[in-house]
């Protein structure tokens, strides 16, 4: 769709580099600091679909600055300006391998792998007779390998990853206090407003003093799953599906038309429509959970708009 942006080729004054993630496109300043862009590109199962999303990558941007304002009296982050909607300003870190998962109810991949058979994930045990979309005794932290574009994340007990040298114990013990820090902190925003917080994934990495701190995104519909809290219960004790606010709703429906990312599967089509409904999808779950009424950029030419507030930024550092 023309009101899309899916990828970016800028030439920043001063840049040394540009690093292409799913989503993100991490342009490298001087040494000192990183431009990420948030894109309108969705990636499910690790697949980038053929099609951008209206106003995601503004949505995804503007939802992970507010909780990193809303967070940064608990964990320190990345984050120093955001000159445009689709667009983060940090500093330059060295991003930690491991994406840092955790989970309070079982959900999506736990669900899947729970429906398998399977009573640990990434070493941890989850009790038997649950049921899908029930609340853990207590949040479980599943990490995961970070995988490059095309790559499949991978579970990883914590074990393994010390047993590798991913992360050293050290570090390690800072990444999961964090995580559960960030985790507690996102359940209290979500509930205040009528939301449950399932699970969500955090990523770290260390600036140039060897500080952690929070990178990436937080709290948004592309890392977290979210439910509705109104008729939660009622929905589990009846047995039917919960309603929620998540990407979830993207799987579910690639499931159904066949494909789940495994070799020989083709992405269905995805029509003009259908992407609408998941663009209507994205700006309910940020009035959701922010609490504000979405505000629309400009998408005349989404190109030129972050490329003149980037250099403006730039030029006045």
């Amino acid at each position: 769709m023309s009101n899309t942006i899916i990828d970016t080729n800028f030439n920043f004054p001063s840049q040394k580099s540009v690093y292409k993630g799913k989503v993100r496109e991490v342009y490298k300043i001087n040494d000192e600091l990183l431009v990420m862009i948030a894109t309108d590109r969705l990636s499910a199962f690790d697949v980038v679909m053929p099609k951008g999303i209206p106003y995601k990558g503004q949505i995804l941007n503007q939802i992970a600055t507010k909780m990193m304002k809303d967070t940064e009296d608990l964990v320190p982050n990345w984050l120093v300006a955001t000159p445009d909607p689709n667009v983060a300003v940090g500093h330059l870190c060295e991003p930690f391998k491991v994406e840092m998962v955790i989970r309070g109810y079982m959900s999506g991949h736990a669900a899947r792998e729970y429906k398998a058979g399977k009573r640990m994930l990434c070493g941890v045990a989850m009790p038997d007779s649950m049921k899908e979309n029930d609340k853990f005794p207590e949040p479980i932290i599943t990490p995961a390998t970070k995988a490059e574009m095309g790559d499949h994340d991978e579970d990883i007990s914590r074990e393994d990853i010390l047993k590798r040298s991913i992360v050293s114990e050290e570090d390690y013990i800072v990444l999961e206090d964090y995580t559960r820090k960030l985790f507690q902190k996102g359940t209290e925003i979500a509930a205040e407003r009528g939301l449950i917080l399932v699970d969500t994934k955090y990523e770290f990495g260390k600036t140039k003093d060897g500080k952690i701190v929070l990178i990436d995104e937080i709290h948004t519909p592309d890392s977290s799953r979210y439910f509705y809290a109104d008729g939660y219960q009622e929905r589990q004790d009846s047995g039917e599906a919960q309603k929620q606010l998540s990407k979830e709703f993207v799987r579910q429906w690639l499931i159904g038309n066949g494909f789940q990312g495994l070799e020989g599967q083709s992405v269905p089509f995805m029509s003009n429509d259908y992407i609408e409904t998941v663009s209507e999808r994205y700006i309910e779950l940020y009035e959701n959970i922010t609490g504000e009424t979405f505000v629309k950029a400009d998408v005349s030419n989404i190109q030129s708009r972050i490329e003149a507030n980037v250099l403006e930024y730039l030029e006045n550092v």
